[in-house]
């Protein structure tokens, strides 16, 4: 199967999910191009395979497994070569800086997008040393006058991207912050280039990568303030993780936030995000701004001065000219150092993936936002199709159809609050498919027990003290214990009742011998029963209370192990 416009965008940033497939004249999905949707675009292997079975196609998803498992290695392993973290500076390190006049790093253009900055390297550093000079071969730090690139701090993942210059490219694979010094971290492409102190250098940032992170960051201001509106001022920032592909949010509640607030909460920030606010920043001093009404921080955090603040839907300017302003508290107003979008359209959509308790009294979520939000929900709706047209499955297919959509639902990487949606309508299917298999256990056990006593009926006419028959209840060994039983009950013969489940490609076996009464005193219920499974070469135990029951594999022998079961019963009986 081939895939035409793998992932169409339209307008207005929303996945145009009909392109995806083509179904023209292949049954079977590649595993390469089912891969490339999932590894390269984000597109959800349960996506993939809920639109190829709407056009009679099958993924092959052991191939896929595969894939995604080379795919996770070769992450490890480029992880451990080129994460950087064995290059870290310490006390002495930044000490020896400042010994050399070397002044901390000025990161003013982070918040410039989309342009290169040219600038100055002022140290290389090796984890244990400075060089004058480094070449292709090790991984190495390099501290610049000034830099566009964003350092990881307050939560926000730092960028990638090169320095180049006529001497050679660094790619830079991590930024990291010590004591003012923006330590770019990475190794050469090539292997003649070479980078001393005093060159120049142009920062290349990756900005489509940042372009991903900053709606996060964003939406993550917007849910600070949402979880506020919805569960009360008690709530206080525990940590936060913003990455290109979510962002994650710890904050103080005592309790589970329950699915209507999670609702209230999602539509607030989506609201946010449709209303097309810009985002405001501006730095001031300390003071000024923690005066100003509703403007939230970390509690425990320790902030410059000045300090950068990040307004949504109203400026700066106006926050800072009347603070105390009980209008403020309407506003998402953040101290924050990070880089953001200039307006909230620009995060597209937001969902809320998941809420759980990570300590006593701290609750954490994770969300996506923008073509991610879109495939999350569009991956949910698609599912809530499936299980819609679950209630008209017929009540023999209805148990099956339940237990695949539940695996699928709690797997999928949908919205929370549509997973609990989703979840409560399979609980209505799932109460359909008790009363379907009670309604069925009842009807197996009358039809087993009037079968089985029809027989014993017949049976003591002509004598006998014994009855062998088969009845139609499948493996339901309920009816079939209760037929023998009754029999064994109501006429006090030996009984052995045998049932077929033809897809199962099985038979129970069931005898049953009165323990009181002369009639049967010489058979035995566990050679009875051992005797029938034999020609069916089938095992079984029991004979407590009179009962023994087994099950065998070869169904079509049935007819000839009643017959072996009616010679032995004769023998012993006779």
């Amino acid at each position: 199967m081939h895939f035409k416009n793998q992932l169409s965008f339209v307008s207005s940033g929303r996945l145009g999910i009909s392109s995806v497939f083509d179904s023209s004249s292949y049954f079977s999905c590649d595993v390469q191009e089912a891969f490339v949707l999932w590894d390269t675009y984000g597109f959800p292997l349960d996506l993939t395979q809920l639109m190829a079975e709407e056009r009679g196609l099958v993924v092959d998803v052991d191939g896929f497994n595969v894939a995604m498992d080379a795919a996770r290695e070769r992450s490890r392993n480029a992880q451990s070569k080129n994460a950087g973290g064995a290059i870290a500076m310490d006390a002495d390190a930044t000490a020896a800086l400042h010994k050399k006049g070397v002044a901390a790093t000025n990161d003013i253009f982070k918040f410039t997008w989309s342009q290169d900055h040219e600038s100055e390297i002022k140290a290389i550093y090796t984890g244990s040393e400075f060089l004058e000079s480094a070449a292709a071969g090790n991984e190495v730090g390099i501290i610049l006058e000034s830099t566009s690139f964003y350092a990881e701090q307050g939560g926000q993942i730092y960028d990638t991207g090169s320095l180049e210059s006529p001497s050679g490219t660094f790619q830079v694979c991590n930024v990291q912050i010590y004591g003012g010094f923006i330590l770019h971290i990475g190794s050469f492409s090539g292997q003649a280039h070479k980078f001393s102190v005093g060159d120049k250098v142009i920062c290349k940032v990756d900005y489509n990568r940042r372009t991903l992170i900053a709606p996060n960051h964003t939406c993550t201001h917007m849910l600070n303030f949402a979880l506020k509106e919805v569960l009360g001022d008690h709530i206080d920032q525990k940590g936060s993780i913003v990455l290109p592909e979510k962002l994650r949010f710890d904050f103080s509640h005592g309790k589970p936030v329950k699915p209507e607030e999670l609702r209230k909460i999602e539509s607030i920030v989506n609201e946010q995000i449709k209303s097309e606010l810009d985002v405001f920043s501006k730095e001031a001093k300390l003071s000024d701004a923690k005066s100003i009404k509703g403007l939230r921080a970390v509690f425990g955090e320790v902030y410059p001065d000045p300090v950068r603040i990040v307004s949504i839907g109203q400026k700066v300017e106006d926050l800072l000219a009347n603070p105390e302003n009980e209008e403020w508290s309407s506003y998402s107003a953040e101290l924050c150092g990070g880089t953001h979008i200039s307006n909230t359209r620009e995060a597209k959509a937001f969902a809320l993936m998941s809420e759980e308790g990570i300590a006593k009294g701290i609750r954490r979520v994770t969300a996506v936002t923008t073509y991610r939000a879109f495939e999350a929900t569009d991956l949910a709706s698609s599912l809530e199709q499936k299980v819609n047209e679950a209630f008209q499955t017929d009540e023999s297919l209805l148990e099956e159809k339940v237990t695949s959509l539940n695996a699928t639902v709690e797997r999928a990487q949908i919205p929370t609050v549509m997973k609990t949606d989703l979840k409560a309508k399979l609980s209505v299917l799932q109460n359909q498919v008790i009363k379907a298999k009670k309604k069925i256990a009842a009807e197996n056990i009358q039809k087993a027990v009037k079968a089985a006593s029809e027989m014993a009926e017949a049976a003591a006419s002509g004598g006998k003290a014994y009855c062998i028959l088969q009845i139609g209840v499948g493996l339901d060994t309920a009816a079939v214990r209760e037929a023998v039983v009754k029999v064994m009950e109501k006429k006090g013969m030996a009984v052995l009742v045998f049932s077929k489940d033809e897809a199962a490609n099985k038979v129970l076996v069931c005898a049953g011998v009165p323990e009181k009464g002369d009639k049967c005193q010489q058979l035995n219920v566990k050679d009875w029963l051992n005797a029938a499974l034999k020609p069916l070469g089938g095992k079984g135990g029991g004979g407590k209370g009179g009962l023994a029951q087994g099950q065998a594999t070869d169904i079509s022998k049935v007819d000839e192990a009643m017959d072996v079961a009616a010679s032995f019963a004769a023998m012993k009986l006779n």
